[in-house]
């Protein structure tokens, strides 16, 4: 089956960067998590009625889509709005595993597949995956990123950080951690290395058990014997 890799990282760290770069250089197929849940709240979906219902008219704009920009005004930060959030949006997990479902059904098996997602530890979508990819960087090097990137204020860019969860605590759970701090060139020639060594193992069967299930298994067991 097709090797199914998936990418995370905080925002602003670059991932999508990375991801683009496979699909362009290494012929990946690939998944942004977050425009997929996004399609799930389009107008005509179930997901747009609850967004409105749930937090107001005044998240549609006027082109008669959820200003998310709003919407994220109302939720980064607030643990229990997003949990709101989330729930109105509707069923994610099946979503995702309904794209990783399909990929393994119908891709050649030397074939790279990509899910990028930021809750992919974090929500247990790792654990269809052969793969987790980690994509860091501090936050005095992501808030410009993301200022420049959104047209955010610093105010704003700052809030969206500090609702983040810091890199190392998805660290365990990764199979490799890229830290995107220097140039793009510098990022891009440690893709061509781990993805190569990577190729080479998933065609030899020699993958073995990925990082994220070793961690998962040891994070249930030390609940278990809380």
């Amino acid at each position: 089956m097709a090797l199914v890799i998936g990418v995370t990282g905080s925002i602003a760290t670059g991932k999508s960067s990375l991801c683009q770069y496979l699909v362009e250089r290494h012929g990946a197929v690939h998944a942004d998590g977050d425009r997929v849940v996004h399609r799930m709240y389009d107008p005509g979906r179930p997901g747009f009625d609850r967004i409105v219902e749930e937090f107001g008219p005044t998240v549609v704009g006027a082109d008669g889509m959820i200003d998310r920009r709003v919407l994220g005004s109302m939720v980064f930060g607030n643990a229990e709005r997003m949990k709101a959030l989330t729930t109105a949006i509707g069923d994610i997990k099946a979503e995702m595993k309904g794209i990783i479902d399909d990929w393994r059904a119908t891709l050649a098996p030397d074939a790279i597949a990509i899910l990028e997602l930021v809750l992919l530890i974090d929500e247990r979508y790792s654990r269809w995956c052969d793969l987790t990819w980690l994509v860091a960087v501090e936050d005095d090097i992501a808030l410009p990123r993301l200022m420049a990137r959104n047209g955010l204020t610093e105010a704003e860019a700052l809030q969206r950080l500090a609702s983040a969860r810091p890199w190392q605590e998805r660290a365990p759970a990764a199979d490799h951690i890229f830290m995107n701090t220097g140039a793009r060139e510098e990022m891009e020639h440690e893709v061509d290395a781990v993805i190569a060594e990577t190729l080479e193992r998933h065609r030899a069967g020699t993958l073995g058990e990925s990082q994220y299930a070793i961690w998962q298994r040891e994070t249930d067991a030390a609940a278990a014997s809380a």
